[in-house]
């Protein structure tokens, strides 16, 4: 198993970290960038593992290990010199201009931000009790978060004591407060009765559940509502809810019930609000997209609808969710994919005795149902790591797949079947089984997951697979080049990877 320093083994932070939670936020911090970095615009000296060639030319920068790089070294005619990571950020900037010919004075303070948020995450993880149920310890393990992001965890720049309360890493649950809505003010679609039954508003008035920090980063914005009476406060939900690795997107256990809200804060790539023009095609997607998974093992979590206020239809929006128990095998127990990849107590990955065979079961549920979607109906399903869930039996043997997020849905032929083509395939395998695979060959030495993948693939009958089989590179999403040069964040932009599905 590959070890590197400060980065603590497969199990997370809960695993035992080192003392000092400045250098150990500085390693978790410095994995992501690294890797967009080394991805991106460095490129590797031949017959040097772990160097790398600068885009200026006239710099090398030499990393510790793989799948999370860490401990970034850059030559200097003294010799190698060590970067923490306010240096590493000094150097990433340097580069960008450099390579890009354009100045950034945003990202750079993310990095920043994201490196602080770390530091307050995993401070206030050595004072809190992780959940019991091991399905939510899977959607609050991720203290990196997106593996190839340049500021994974960053949180707008505001005040650790405005976010913190309400962050998944921490091992948070908190009530959400209840609105009453003038009925004349309210804007809904779909099935929305589940937010009826959180608390009773008084005659003239709908049920509108809020996202605490949302309320507060629109305090402003939404106080003459309140002045004149289009919104008034009920008090809060009678049970906590318990925030997923979305951040957003909140679990209430005891209703089997998931809610997503608007969150006015840039969370990686995007600011985070439930935007009109997604809402207004959720009921098309998803239902196209609820289609697909008919008739299968694996699962579809339906967004059933939306309730908002018409005088701040983005700011106010909550989106209904289903649970998982009405879908889920009986006797099975549901993860989220990028927690297998995060690391926590009870993953089915560390207890995976015959990991050849656990790959072959986790591939047999993921990869049909998303191939078959865009096969058979024309649907991309962004099948990344925080989008999928993976639900194993009493032995830890994968049996069922789960998706969710319609937002994130394309549909054929509203996108071409080449940009869908390409967007699956980042997502469930760039992004998803890549990491995954990564995960598992750490653990168990020599394990080549690429064989069994290239097998499962070639079962469907899709005339892209060929392709896929024999391309020399995958599409890789290019977040730092997209965010340091002020991409909108949907507009994904990809640079070539190799493909370890190739020769094989």
């Amino acid at each position: 198993m590959e070890r590197v320093d400060l980065i603590p083994p497969p199990g997370g932070a809960d695993a035992g970290a080192p003392e000092d939670v400045a250098d150990l936020a500085d390693a978790y911090a410095a994995a992501p960038l690294l890797n967009c970095l080394l991805r991106e615009v460095a490129r590797p000296l031949p017959g040097r593992e772990g160097v790398y060639r600068l885009p200026g030319g006239d710099r090398l920068l030499r990393v510790r290990g793989s799948r999370r790089p860490t401990a970034p070294e850059v030559y200097t005619p003294r010799g190698w010199h060590r970067l923490d990571h306010t240096e590493l950020v000094k150097l990433v900037a340097e580069e960008l201009r450099r390579h890009t010919g354009l100045a950034n004075h945003e990202l750079p303070a993310e990095m920043a931000d994201s490196r602080d948020a770390v530091a307050a995450v995993l401070a206030a993880r050595a004072r809190a009790t992780p959940p019991e149920d091991p399905y939510l310890r899977s959607e609050q393990s991720l203290i990196t978060g997106h593996p190839h992001h340049p500021a994974p965890k960053a949180r707008g720049g505001g005040p650790v004591a405005g976010w913190l309360p309400y962050a998944p890493e921490a091992h948070a649950r908190f009530p959400l407060v209840l609105l009453g809505l003038r009925e004349d003010a309210v804007v809904e679609e779909g099935d929305t009765s589940a937010l009826d039954a959180l608390g009773e508003p008084p005659s003239g008035y709908r049920l509108l559940p809020a996202h605490p920090w949302q309320l507060d980063l629109t305090a402003r914005d939404l106080a003459p509502a309140f002045a004149d009476g289009r919104l008034i406060r009920l008090g809060t939900t009678a049970c906590p809810v318990w925030p997923t690795a979305a951040i957003r997107t909140v679990y209430a256990p005891e209703r089997d019930l998931f809610l997503k809200f608007s969150l006015d804060v840039r969370i990686t790539n995007d600011v985070r609000r439930l935007w009109r023009h997604d809402l207004v095609r959720l009921r098309r997607t998803d239902a196209a997209t609820s289609n697909a998974f008919t008739g299968g093992t694996a699962a579809w979590l339906t967004d059933r609808g939306y309730r908002t206020a018409g005088f701040a239809f983005e700011e106010l929006a909550v989106l209904v969710r289903d649970g998982l128990r009405g879908h889920l095998l009986p006797g099975a127990t549901p993860f989220l994919a990028a927690g297998l990849v995060e690391g926590f107590t009870g993953s089915p990955l560390d207890g995976a005795t015959d990991p050849a065979r656990w790959w072959e079961a986790y591939l047999r549920q993921m990869v049909p149902p998303v191939l078959g979607a865009f096969a058979r109906h024309g649907v991309v399903v962004e099948a990344h790591l925080q989008n999928s869930l993976v639900a194993c039996d009493t032995d830890g043997t994968p049996v069922q797949a789960l998706f969710r997020d319609a937002e994130g849905v394309k549909l054929l032929p509203e996108v071409s079947r080449a940009a869908g083509w390409e967007r699956l395939v980042y997502c469930l395998v760039v992004n998803h089984l890549v990491e995954v695979a990564g995960a598992l060959a750490e653990r168990h030495a020599g394990l080549d997951p690429w064989p069994a993948v290239r097998r499962e693939l070639a079962r469907h009958d899709l005339p892209e697979v060929a392709g896929l089989l024999t391309a020399p590179t995958l599409p890789a999403k290019t977040n730092l080049l997209l965010r340091w040069t002020g991409a909108d964040g949907a507009d994904a932009r990809y640079r070539p990877l190799p493909n370890p599905l190739a020769g094989g």
